[in-house]
């Protein structure tokens, strides 16, 4: 199975970014070390894992600490040791995914401005990770199960609110 992994942190100025290589990781406490020796200083970093154009992992640091994860899908454990590694022992259910269907359905139950979710989908993690950055729960998910939206997509979607995208950009490019 392949896969791109991208560390963006907010550094003064703006943001740095480059490609993080998993390999040989044997838990998650090294995924999280690859992500804060990215830039150590970052008051908040990102990992971005696109597995086979299919499986979307975010994970989430704050001053180096407080580790938080979000998976675009539970299948990626079994498909894959890495999957296994970052979302394995996630919860089945989503944290925010309650909390993000209250609001819709207040605001009148149109579902027509919502994008068609994948219904085979089983998203795992802290949905809410990137609430505080201008994308809440409901966005994200929304954004993981549009048909048709690959994972570099989702990550290049949440670049472009982050004010990261051409960064991340650059690293596809090499």
């Amino acid at each position: 199975m392949s896969y791109f992994a991208a560390a963006v942190a907010r550094v003064e100025g703006g943001w740095s970014a480059e490609e993080v290589s998993l390999r040989g990781v044997t838990d998650i406490e090294e995924v999280a070390d690859r992500l804060r020796d990215a830039e150590p200083d970052a008051d908040l970093s990102l990992l971005f894992v696109e597995a086979d154009d299919t499986y979307l992992v975010i994970l989430r640091l704050d001053e180096g600490e407080d580790l938080r994860i979000f998976g675009s899908d539970s299948a990626y454990a079994e498909e894959s040791r890495l999957g296994a590694l970052l979302v394995g022992d996630l919860k089945t259910s989503v944290t925010g995914l309650e909390e993000a269907e209250e609001p819709r359905a207040a605001a009148g139950g149109d579902e027509s401005e919502q994008p068609a979710v994948d219904p085979e989908a089983d998203p795992v993690g802290d949905a809410d990770l990137l609430a505080d950055l201008g994308i809440p729960a409901p966005k994200l998910l929304a954004l993981c199960g549009h048909d048709g939206m690959m994972p570099a997509d989702v990550t290049a979607e949440i670049c472009q609110v982050l004010g990261c995208a051409d960064e991340v950009e650059e690293l596809r490019e090499v």
